[in-house]
């Protein structure tokens, strides 16, 4: 998959956000406006969330204060490039870095926002990816996610089923999946959520309780 990543690096953009203007026009803005405070992006791929970030998330007036991870050396490098052209403050080579969404070297506790946008749906075990992001999480903090989900309609989500035969072994890409049913069974406080096209897309902004079970509040 990182071989695959590295090979679509240079023509994804082009790919993508013509698919995006037809699909969900104006989601990524919307749901990267809700960052706050330290932040994390998983599969940061191209770097094409890093303009929709609010000032105060990316100014990079403090170090690690955006932090950005990605599989594939081939996305980074159009990251780095277009977060150099934007004039952003975040250091390309400290701030956007290789790291595997499954297993982040990150620290517990370390973050206030985790972003995923249009990733976990190329990420091989989608459960392993957001317990990872729930744990680097602060208690309070806020977990971000849109994607292309399971549709709400039986007949669509028929299709998806056999799209993922073909899909899944070929491209690692899942259409029958929903991180929704995650979310709400680890206990995250819904605040913002929408699906659109027939269910197919759909964005969630949840809050990880304020105190982690077991942790001990008496210090």
């Amino acid at each position: 998959m990182r071989r695959r990543w590295d090979r679509e690096a240079a023509g994804y953009d082009q790919v993508f956000t013509a698919a995006e203007r037809r699909m969900f026009p104006g989601l990524r803005r919307r749901v990267c406006a809700l960052a706050e405070g330290r932040t994390l992006e998983i599969a940061v791929g191209t770097g094409l969330n890093l303009e929709h970030y609010p000032p105060a998330v990316i100014d990079g007036t403090r170090p690690g204060g955006f932090v950005g991870v990605d599989q594939s050396a081939g996305m980074l490098d159009v990251a780095r490039r277009r977060a150099a052209g934007l004039g952003l403050g975040i250091d390309p080579d400290a701030d956007l870095r290789r790291g595997d969404a499954q297993a982040l070297d990150l620290p517990d506790d370390s973050f206030d926002t985790v972003v995923c946008t249009f990733s976990l749906c190329g990420i091989g075990d989608d459960r392993a990816a957001l317990a990872e992001m729930t744990r680097v999480l602060r208690p309070g903090g806020l977990l971000l996610l849109a994607d292309h989900v399971a549709s709400s309609v039986w007949p669509l989500r028929a299709l998806q089923a056999l799209a993922d035969v073909v899909s899944v072994p070929l491209a690692g890409e899942h259409f029958g999946r929903r991180p929704m049913r995650w979310v709400l069974a680890q206990g995250l406080a819904i605040e913002e959520h929408e699906r659109t096209r027939a269910g197919v897309v759909e964005h969630v902004a949840a809050r990880l309780p304020g105190v982690r079970p077991g942790a001990d509040v008496s210090r």
